[in-house]
């Protein structure tokens, strides 16, 4: 199976979601792609643990996606081979009372990955400019200033939240934090079928919800803010990759593929040992043997 490679996911450019295919070109076996992405995930968890011992970089990896796009199942299938004490997963949900009482990018960087770590942000920092966009009135319960009514949110205030969001993503990039921003692009008759598989298979059917089927009858105006939140904020500090996802185990092998050679770029070399640990090696492997 072939290596995916990030210049063909990368955006480097405005995008238009309806010119890219939410299914890859070409598909393979259902045992081809199991088998790639374990083997990529393996070296993945290696230089995960390199980036530990090495302690001057974190990485934090950002999915987005309609409901149903596979981000959960990703989740589990990609870092399953992590040690787990060297990645981090937080999902976003409606914001709480104590967090509507700070900024909206307050409750992403208090949990910002340590020196060492991965962290996954499931569902972002970027859910500001795109739940709040389509249904702006929820924009009154941050309390904001100057925002008394959805009359008040005027272009503006987005191109603002755009730059805030480009400053904050620079600020953690020049700092150590290494951020890949990936949207899992699914077709809406793709989300159709998952839909129905929750509401047919029983063991699936707590994954409905209702609110599913409100937020699909708002597909339209989320495509359109998916493309103007991507387009303005993918930088070479925090690149966005779309990846076809109407095949979610395509998509896991193609994400993997993408953190593999993004983080092979860095160097983490492993720490230098002591002088007087190094110049004993030899008395401490005896010590060892001769017990």
């Amino acid at each position: 199976m072939q290596d995916f490679k990030s210049e063909e996911f990368k955006v480097t450019r405005r995008i238009k979601l309806a010119d890219i295919d939410t299914e890859y070109r070409k598909n393979y076996d259902d045992d081809v792609k199991e088998e790639k992405l374990v083997d990529t995930s393996r070296k993945l968890a290696k230089i995960q643990e390199k980036m530990y011992a090495n302690n001057r970089y974190a990485a934090l990896i950002c999915l987005q996606g309609m409901d149903t796009s596979g981000k959960d199942s990703l989740i589990r299938e990609l870092f399953k081979q992590f040690n787990p004490r060297g990645v981090v997963i937080h999902s976003f949900k409606v914001p709480s009372s104590t967090e509507l009482e700070h900024d909206y990018l307050w409750r992403h960087y208090v949990v910002l990955p340590e020196k060492g770590k991965v962290a996954v942000f499931n569902r972002t920092h970027y859910e500001n400019v795109l739940v709040t966009r389509v249904h702006p009135e929820y924009l009154l319960g941050e309390n904001l200033p100057g925002i008394e009514k959805v009359e008040d949110v005027t272009p503006e205030f987005w191109e603002n939240r755009f730059r805030q969001i480009n400053n904050f993503e620079q600020h953690i990039a020049q700092n150590g934090t290494i951020v890949l921003k990936f949207y899992l692009h699914m077709s809406k008759e793709e989300q159709r079928k998952r839909l129905l598989r929750r509401l047919e298979e029983e063991d699936h059917n707590w994954k409905f919800s209702p609110g599913d089927l409100k937020e699909r009858a708002c597909w339209e105006q989320y495509m359109a803010c998916y493309e103007e939140a991507i387009s303005e904020t993918s930088k070479p500090h925090a690149p966005w990759f779309v990846v076809p996802a109407d095949d979610k185990e395509l998509c896991r092998c193609i994400i993997a593929d993408i953190l593999l050679e993004e983080l092979s770029k860095y160097d983490f070399p492993l720490p230098d040992l002591e002088d007087k640990v190094e110049d004993n090696i030899e008395m401490y492997r005896k010590q060892l043997e001769n017990e």
